[in-house]
């Protein structure tokens, strides 16, 4: 819950939490959080991965790019590894999608159109 209470103090609050059937169906954490903060949270259907693709995608790239090819001996090393691949994906990796911006760059430059119009 962390991370989406990060995501809230930079940008705002999601509308929605979408995932599949998996492990956090039974979290009464994700619960907690969507109740305390208004998000809603929807699945999608069971075997239909299509349905939410960009989070499938984005967790094929984390898989290949971080944690397949180490073996962690410690928690605190397997934070610290995600930590700077976070850091690298979102402040200096530029994406295709985002018209060759990182994910930082894109939103500041959303941020200033908004306030701009």
């Amino acid at each position: 819950m962390r991370e989406l209470d990060t995501i809230i103090r930079w940008r705002r609050r999601p509308d929605t939490i979408v995932s599949d059937n998996g492990i956090e169906l039974a979290s009464i954490a994700v619960l907690r959080w969507c109740r305390q903060t208004g998000a809603e949270w929807l699945y999608i259907a069971p075997g239909r991965p299509m349905q939410n693709a960009f989070v499938e995608s984005f967790n094929g790239r984390f898989r290949d790019e971080c944690l397949n090819d180490t073996l962690f001996s410690t928690l605190s090393e397997t934070r610290s590894a995600i930590i700077s691949w976070k850091e690298d994906y979102n402040h200096h990796r530029p994406h295709s999608a985002l018209g060759n911006m990182s994910p930082v760059e894109f939103a500041r430059k959303s941020t200033l159109e908004k306030q701009a119009a």
